[in-house]
C-alpha cells in the first residue's frame, strides 16, 4: 500500500528552536491515524511541515514525502491531500461569504478573485459539499459571522471541493460545544467509511473515532509510541505522554480521559 506520508530523519526549526532532530514516520493509505501529544510535542511543526510553510534542515538520507514526492505544486497536491489547521481557521478573512469559502478551495486562495474562473459544476459541486456538511444556509453568510463549529465546517468543505484522498485534520472539534462536537465526528467518520483515509492530530482523546486503527504518541519532537490503538491507547501510556496520571475509559468506541489517582 503507497505511503501518503514519508519523514525520514527529518530535524526542523521553529524560529531558532529545535523542535525536531532526526524524525522519522511513515503513514499508508487507507490507515486512519491520530497523532497524540501535549503542547509543545510538535504537532504544529509537523502540521507546517506537511503544509510547506516550513522545511527541514537539508541533510544526506533526510526528506519528507507526500504521496512518493518531494516537491508538489500547491495546486496538483489539494486534489489528493486536505489540511484543515487551527492557523488557517485563525487567520481566514472575516468578511467572505460562506459559499466563497467552498470555492476558495479550488485555488487553495482564502477568498475568491476576480480572475478566478468558476464553472455552473464547480458552483454545483460546491452546493453539494455545503448540503452534505449540513451548512447549506449559511452560504451567504460571512465567516466572522459564523460560530467555530460551523467556521470549521466550511473549511472542512473547502478541503473536500477537490475530492481528496486524504484529510489532514488539526483539532478538529476544539472549541466546540457538545453537540457541535458530535456532529462534527459523525462528518468525520462518514468520510472514513466513505473511503477517506484521515489523518487527526490532537491532544483531546475524545476526537478519536472508533474508525482509527493507528495512534503515534508524540512528544518533545519525538515519536514515543506508535502502533495499533488498543495497544497505544492505555491508562499507563497517557499518564507518561501528558506527565499526570490519566485513568482512561472507554464507551462505544470512543475513549475519554478522566483523573488519575495520584
Amino acid at each position: 500500500m503507497q505511503n501518503i506520508i514519508e519523514i525520514k530523519h527529518v530535524t526542523a526549526y521553529r524560529g531558532h528552536t529545535r523542535v525536531f532532530n532526526d524524525l522519522s514516520l511513515d503513514i499508508a493509505a487507507g490507515c486512519q491515524t491520530a497523532i497524540l501529544g501535549p503542547n509543545g510535542a510538535g504537532k504544529s511543526t509537523l502540521l507546517k511541515l506537511l503544509s510547506r510553510e516550513i522545511y527541514p534542515v537539508q541533510r544526506q538520507g533526510s526528506y519528507i514525502r507526500v504521496f512518493g514526492r518531494e516537491r508538489w505544486n500547491v495546486f496538483d497536491l489539494r486534489a489528493h491531500f486536505g489540511i484543515v489547521s487551527h492557523d488557517l481557521q485563525h487567520e481566514y478573512l472575516g468578511h467572505v461569504r460562506g459559499l466563497n469559502v467552498i470555492l476558495a478551495g479550488y485555488y487553495s486562495s482564502i477568498d475568491t478573485w476576480s480572475h478566478q474562473q468558476f464553472s455552473a459544476e464547480d458552483r454545483a459541486r460546491a452546493e453539494g459539499v455545503m448540503e452534505m456538511l449540513g451548512v447549506a444556509e449559511l452560504k451567504d453568510r460571512t465567516f466572522g459571522a459564523m460560530s467555530t463549529g460551523e467556521q470549521r465546517r466550511f473549511l472542512l468543505g473547502r478541503a473536500l471541493i477537490n475530492d481528496p484522498d486524504t484529510l489532514l485534520l488539526d483539532e478538529p472539534t476544539s472549541g466546540l460545544d457538545l453537540k457541535a462536537c458530535f456532529q462534527y465526528l459523525d462528518i468525520v467518520r462518514g468520510l472514513m467509511q466513505a473511503g477517506k483515509t484521515v489523518i487527526l492530530v490532537t491532544h483531546h482523546i475524545h476526537e478519536i473515532p472508533p474508525e482509527v486503527s493507528r495512534v503515534v504518541l508524540l512528544k518533545n519532537g519525538a515519536v514515543i509510541a506508535d502502533g495499533a490503538k488498543l495497544k497505544i491507547l492505555t491508562s499507563a501510556r497517557l499518564s507518561h505522554l501528558f506527565d499526570t496520571p490519566i485513568e482512561l475509559v472507554r464507551a462505544n468506541g470512543f475513549y475519554q480521559a478522566m483523573p488519575g489517582k495520584h
